[in-house]
């Protein structure tokens, strides 16, 4: 996604940007790497929506405080995906066999603990009328491997992004029941949201345009304007669709007050698993 952006940010500017991948920590290393550099507008970063509750996990004092969010500029909702042999036709089958069933009887996966699409599947099960901790989660180092882990009937679930599970799905070894997004995905178009389902719960993976705290007012101007430009270009937002991510963009105030709103959201989750240290 950073580097379809990028594609278009470097045709807006006249200049290579350098896409550099800071791995480690759960996200920790790159996050502190972005608020540590100094802000002079050659160093950008896109936060993946963990930063927001590194406070919460007891990770990192990394919080929205710490930098100037330009925009989101995608979200990935995650989904529901059960194997293809699976005896749930919905997501309210699901539902009901979890609450008929005892605690932890069933699993699910996605990525590590606390991570994003473990944050989805507590709301799914606040959404029911069930603790958050009913279903055991699994970690994993991802959506691909977790849904390999479902075909093969090691987990009851997953609840990463259903893109993250297309090839299996189209190859009818899994079964996609939702989408936790507020609408249809375009490649995935029969697959129904929960809200169409009955069931108030939506969740999506999101991702933002960010840069060191504290850039000079004409420096964060510019970089707004031409990031803007970016994003709508067509190319761009075609790439984006066609790997199921949601393309967005709204303004730093809107961005900033999403991302503290949805920290409080997810802290609020992570405490009801047990995980909260804040």
């Amino acid at each position: 996604m950073t580097r379809i952006f990028v594609s278009g940010l470097e045709q807006e500017i006249g200049t290579p940007v350098n896409v550099v991948n800071r791995t480690g920590g759960n996200g920790v290393v790159g996050h502190s790497a972005i608020s540590m550099a100094r802000p002079d507008g050659y160093t950008l970063g896109v936060a993946s929506s963990e930063f927001s509750y590194f406070r919460a996990l007891g990770m990192s004092d990394i919080s929205p405080d710490n930098f100037d969010i330009l925009s989101r500029l995608a979200t990935i909702p995650a989904g529901v995906t059960v194997r293809a042999g699976s005896p749930w036709r919905t997501v309210q089958d699901m539902l009901d066999a979890i609450k008929a069933g005892r605690k932890g009887q069933f699993t699910a996966s996605g990525s590590g603990i606390g991570g994003s699409w473990h944050i989805a599947l507590a709301g799914l099960l606040r959404a029911g009328g069930m603790s958050a901790d009913t279903v055991r989660w699994v970690p994993s180092q991802g959506g691909a491997p977790a849904m390999q882990d479902v075909v093969a009937g090691g987990i009851s679930l997953a609840t990463c992004s259903p893109i993250e599970g297309k090839g299996l799905i189209d190859a009818g070894q899994a079964r996609g029941m939702a989408v936790m997004g507020r609408s249809r995905l375009d490649i995935l178009a029969d697959l129904p949201t929960l809200t169409e389902q009955g069931i108030d719960w939506t969740f999506e993976n999101w991702f933002a345009l960010v840069a060191p705290r504290g850039l000079p007012e004409e420096l964060h101007r510019r970089i707004l304007e031409a990031s803007a430009r970016a994003q709508a270009r067509p190319e761009v937002r075609s790439m984006l669709a066609q790997r199921g991510i949601v393309a967005m963009w709204e303004t730093p105030e809107e961005a900033d007050r999403f991302a503290r709103d949805y920290a409080t959201t997810a802290a609020e989750l992570l405490r009801a698993l047990g995980l909260a240290k804040a």
